[in-house]
């Protein structure tokens, strides 16, 4: 792990119901209240995704805990986060979202040297045998590995 890469959240039904393509890294805008409670490591990911508005993107439905020190002044935890990227990286995600039927998914959201960051993969859907078969591949690989630790013991 990289020097002041804490990871906060990490989607891992996306890993199950998606194949990834590509993974990008973008920041997000904040409020006070959000960050202190993402520091905590109040926040899920897990029904989260992004959007495109106005040639931005957006993260949504991800929830953000409310933070009880900020009392009446603090956030609404499911709200749209804005990301930041530069225009060139929308433009390509956008393009490539849209010629190919792919989708933009939160996939780990973690602090970088005191900044928030998520990262999120251009990802294509799985198909339900496809879920099995990898399923069926994890748990092979489980066994195989059982078994060299019964065997080395």
């Amino acid at each position: 792990m990289e020097q002041g890469h804490k990871v906060i959240s990490t989607n891992r039904k996306a890993r199950h119901d998606y194949e990834f393509v590509d993974t990008i890294e973008a920041g997000l805008v904040l409020t006070g209240s959000e960050i202190k409670s993402i520091r905590a490591g109040h926040a899920n990911l897990r029904e989260g995704y992004v959007q495109p508005r106005d040639g931005e993107l957006w993260l949504l439905n991800v929830h953000i805990a409310s933070y009880d020190e900020a009392g009446t002044f603090g956030h609404e935890p499911l709200r749209p986060r804005k990301l930041l990227l530069h225009k060139r990286e929308i433009v390509s995600l956008l393009s490539r979202v849209q010629e190919k039927g792919l989708a933009l998914i939160p996939v780990q959201l973690y602090l970088l040297r005191g900044k928030a960051k998520v990262e999120i993969a251009l990802a294509r859907g799985k198909k339900q045998y496809d879920k099995r078969s990898s399923l069926r591949e994890k748990d092979s690989q489980r066994q195989i590995e059982r078994a060299l630790r019964e065997r080395n013991q």
